[in-house]
């Protein structure tokens, strides 16, 4: 491996060169080349004096400029007063002597004999150890695959829009200065290279023009590598390619969603057709119009910096959201929104539907167009939306490099877990030290998994050409400084240069190298939790889906589905959605049709709107896919006895009358029977028979977990705990809190996943209260908590709390105490569900609460991590799973705010056992009919919940206390349907 350059032998005055046979030599170049070109030492060097041996005579012997074939980037040689420089060649056959330049080859150490007038020197072995992993490095650099993960669309090139915009972000009369630019001098140059034109503007705009957009598009994004493009289309230009129209340019194109454009052009739409606007039918269509095509949109952008800046408010009022919409709209057509108030409630209403569908958040930071107050684009205004508690897994990029602010943005990566960071734009439009510097800023604390690469490419191929060049060479410098600092190994490097261009926006838009389509998620995490065997099943599946289930609980707790073709949903169902009988919300568990007293009979007919933020992919049938269902009245109309829609109505109630979020986590007990025969009859017995927590009850039941656990993970489901319970074949699996409205979901899909992974195992899961009445029963217990502005606010803020907590959770639980008795007819919905609802049962039979006392149907937990003294939630033990959760759910928040409204306050804890103090506290209902007889007095739910939603709930109740009473034996079937 060595390689030997002839040399004449001169000696150098000045310092001392390390390393040296001989420290005081100076060089000249003897190449055999007649294209050897060596020009003037740069003026800073000049003070080098340069001596031959015999006679003294100054002589420039250094290349300025890295010219040899290898080096792509032809840049810059820099140097160093204490380090030699040797000269660059033109010849491909001469070895590229210089010290590291942008090209990455080191500089060249010399040993040789000084004896001889021409002496061979040759390369040390590090240095050639160090030139290879260089090397290697540039290697990777220069084929790595580029996922371009924020542009914009090309245009025709009869468009209009300037073509010396490819250069700047200015606009107007400042253009004309454009070509004066560091950015133009350089571009230019490049572009013409690539061309082969002249290189001149009026040379490359002259080949642009013969060429035709095709074929330049496919010379710049074949010349980048770019594999993947996601295109913001919100920034409108004149004759511009649809996303359809990328396709052929690029395998992959995903869709980024500008929010404050759809927003516009809705309002627009609705002025030219004469629509009446309140705020509530702007948010509808905003949300149904942004969810139209979820399969083509990977993500969410915000350009509020331009608008109205980046302190974003997270809890503007209604009141004030419907202002600066009247404002707005009062500026009549065209609409540009810049209230802030108004832009404000589009961002955050926004980052809901972003965790809805596991979207991230792209944020534009930093420098812009004039229409940017720079002042207000530094990402620290928005470190009150980063904690906010409800936005915790909303993952945000900060694009641009925030520049000038790179190390604030930087600084914000490195310590919120959902903070990336986007290099877009800064390459390539600032001076080649901006570039460097900028990208060296933000790896100053961020870690390397958080940083992407895109080109913010628009309306010109080049810009894309010019961005991805210009990325790999500034990438290539910034990593090549980190490894001869010591900040970064070579493989570190290495891997960093795939994490960078490509894989990091791989997992953070949840996009992949066979580009299937993007399956929308109801929380916040994704396919990367799943376990090896999990990903190869979903990776091995090939199979299209064939079939969707439209899935939705009635009045009883029965979850139901239509099932439809999938094509046929993608093109109808999802738009128009299913018919169905009113009677629907009338059926009781005992039989299928519509109890007397409800008011609902089989005339008529609603709609089932699959709401699209819940479809996903079957774990255990990966042909089919399941989405939740709204129930309207016919499309756009909201049915009033529609379970999810009354959950969201009273969470509105109490976000808007106290600013509150009520979060909710379920603790999920069920039965593993098997069957078995006896005398000729099949019996469902438990599938074990071990105790509470015991270790070989989990062993038993352990493989049937495993696949439990994995499904809800690609379901997006956390689940905190599981251990088996005190019955014989009774295990319980604790959920995640979450909002209400996710947690409800998730219990849903929750139960579809157990019911089915058990089946699969020959077993049956049953969450009955009192499937046998000599066990124990089984609860649904959920947890409750309150936030306000991302901080939980049920917890006392210090030690002075009489209960530990605030009064704000006191007044909330005082209420759910205070409505207990009818809240049992939403939460124990069924005669069997009294039957689990018994003294030392741990499930709560006495009106009271308690402090962490599981014999208490309320109880105030401090789980680990809480201060001692503050409890950060309450527990609901009265609760089982044959509960309808968003019915439940709205019941105990209608409890809450009416605790609210009222100031109640709670009595003292009972910190014994209650069925001790029996003769001082009032029993809760034990039956049915108590509690429905109660709810039939409670008008404060009444108001709350509705009218007719109640009249109806009351007349399943009865139709079940009815049945039940008559067959005694028939809760025994319950099994097969909760």
């Amino acid at each position: 491996m060595s390689a030997l350059i002839s040399f004449r032998r001169q000696r150098i005055g000045g310092p001392t060169i390390k390393n040296f046979a001989d420290p005081l030599f100076e060089i000249s170049h003897t190449c055999q080349s007649p294209n050897t070109e060596i020009s003037d030492v740069r003026p800073e060097y000049r003070d080098f004096s340069f001596r031959r041996r015999r006679k003294e005579s100054k002589r420039p012997v250094f290349a300025d400029r890295c010219v040899h074939d290898g080096c792509v980037s032809r840049c810059r040689v820099w140097a160093l007063p204490q380090q030699i420089w040797s000269p660059s060649f033109h010849h491909s056959t001469c070895q590229h002597a210089i010290r590291p330049c942008n090209c990455g080859v080191p500089q060249l150490l010399f040993t040789g004999d000084r004896s001889d007038e021409v002496g061979e020197f040759r390369w040390s072995q590090k240095i050639l150890e160090m030139d290879n992993a260089y090397a290697e490095l540039r290697q990777a650099v220069e084929t790595a695959e580029l996922v371009d993960a924020h542009a914009h669309n090309l245009v025709q090139l009869d468009s209009t829009v300037p073509f010396l915009s490819c250069f700047s972000e200015a606009s107007g009369k400042a253009l004309s200065f454009v070509p004066s630019t560091l950015n133009f001098k350089r571009s230019l140059r490049d572009i013409a290279e690539l061309y082969g034109s002249e290189s001149s503007l009026q040379g490359v705009q002259a080949y642009r023009s013969s060429t035709g957009i095709e074929k330049i598009s496919n010379m710049c994004f074949k010349a980048a590598g770019i594999s993947t493009l996601l295109i913001d289309d919100g920034f409108v230009l004149e004759k511009m390619l649809s996303i359809e129209q990328h396709r052929d340019i690029v395998p992959f194109v995903g869709r980024i969603l500008r929010i404050e454009h759809l927003a516009e052009e809705i309002l627009d739409e609705g002025i030219k057709h004469g629509r009446s606007w309140t705020l509530d039918t702007f948010t509808n269509i905003a949300v149904k119009e942004g969810t139209t095509d979820v399969d083509k949109v990977v993500g969410l952008k915000s350009i509020a910096a331009y608008r109205s800046g980046l302190e974003i408010n997270t809890n503007i009022t209604r009141k004030e959201a419907e202002e600066g919409l009247a404002e707005v709209l009062l500026a009549g057509n065209p609409v540009r929104i810049i209230n802030k108030n108004l832009i404000d409630y589009i961002f955050v209403h926004s980052l809901e539907v972003a965790l809805r569908f596991d979207w991230p958040m792209q944020i534009h930071t930093g420098f812009g167009d004039k229409d940017l107050d720079l002042r207000q684009a530094n990402p620290l205004h928005l470190r009150n939306l980063l904690e906010d508690d409800r936005f915790l897994d909303c993952r945000i990029v900060l694009l641009h490099a925030s520049y000038p602010f790179s190390r604030e943005a930087s600084y914000l990566a490195s310590i919120y877990h959902q903070v990336y960071l986007d290099f877009g734009l800064a390459i390539p439009k600032l001076s080649v030290h901006g570039m460097i510097s900028s990208v060296k800023e933000l790896l100053e604390l961020a870690p390397l998994k958080k940083v992407m690469f895109s080109t913010d490419g628009y309306a010109f191929p080049e810009t894309f050409y010019l961005g991805a060049k210009r990325a790999r060479e500034v990438v290539f410098s910034v990593l090549r400084d980190a490894c001869n600092e010591g900040d970064l190994s070579i493989p570190e490097a290495l891997e960093a240069v795939t994490d960078i261009f490509a894989e990091n926006a791989k997992m953070f838009y949840k996009i992949n190298n066979a580009v299937k389509s993007r399956v929308p998620r109801p929380i916040s995490d994704t396919l990367s939790k799943l376990d090896n065997h999990v990903k190869r099943e979903f990776n091995s599946t090939q199979q299209e889906v064939v079939l969707v289930r439209v899935i939705w609980v009635d009045a009883s707790g029965q979850h139901r589905c239509r099932v439809v073709p999938q094509k046929r949903f993608d093109n109808f169902v999802k738009e128009n959605g299913l018919g169905l009988t009113c009677a629907s919300m009338g059926l009781s568990s005992a039989m299928d049709c519509p109890a007397d007293e409800t008011n609902l009979t089989g005339t008529g007919e609603i709609r089932l709107i699959p709401d699209l933020s819940t479809r996903c992919r079957i774990p255990w049938v990966m042909q089919e896919e399941m989405v939740l269902a709204d129930m309207h009245s016919k499309p756009g109309q909201v049915w009033e006895y529609c379970p999810r829609e009354t959950l969201r109505r009273v969470s509105k109630v109490l976000k808007e009358e106290f600013n509150l979020v009520m979060n909710a986590g379920f603790e999920n007990e069920f039965y593993l029977l098997k069957s078995q025969l006896r005398d000729g009859h099949e019996e469902w017995v438990p599938f074990d028979s071990s105790r509470y927590c015991a270790t070989s009850a989990f062993d038993a039941a352990s493989p049937i977990f495993h696949e439990v656990v994995n499904a809800l993970q690609f379901l997006n489901i956390d689940a905190e705990q599981l251990h088996a319970e005190a019955g014989n074949g009774q295990y319980e699996i604790a959920l995640h809190y979450t909002t209400c409205t996710n947690a409800a979901d998730n219990l849903i899909y929750a139960r579809e996943v157990i019911r089915a992974v058990a089946r699969k195992h020959g077993l049956l899961a049953t969450f009955v209260p009192k499937y046998t009445l000599d066990d124990i029963g089984s609860g649904s217990h959920v947890h409750i908590s309150l936030s306000q502005n991302g901080q939980n606010v049920f917890a006392a803020s210090d030690g002075a709390s009489r209960h530990g907590m605030s009064r704000t959770g006191e007044e909330f639980m005082a209420g759910v105490l205070h409505h207990l008795p009818s809240l049992l007819a939403f939460t124990a919905p069924i005669p069997n569900s009294y039957d689990r609802i018994q003294p030392n049962t741990w499930s709560g039979a006495y009106l009271c609460w308690g402090k962490e006392n599981r014999e208490a149907p309320l109880r105030t937990a401090c789980p680990p991590g809480v201060p001692d003294g503050i409890v950060s939630n309450f527990e609901i033990k009265a609760f089982d799973g044959c509960a309808n959760p968003h019915l439940a759910l709205a019941a105990i928040i209608a409890s809450g705010v009416d605790g609210l409204r009222k100031h109640l306050s709670l009595p003292d804890p009972i910190d014994e056992n209650p069925d001790i103090l029996r003769d001082k506290l009032q029993r809760l209902p034990v039956s049915l009919a108590e509690s429905v007889e109660a709810l039939a007095n409670d008008t404060a739910l009444e108001s709350l919940l509705g009218e007719k939603l109640l009249v109806a709930i009351k007349g399943v109740r009865k139709a079940e206390i009815k049945y039940y009473s008559q067959n005694k034996d028939a809760y025994k079937k319950l099994i097969h349907q909760y």
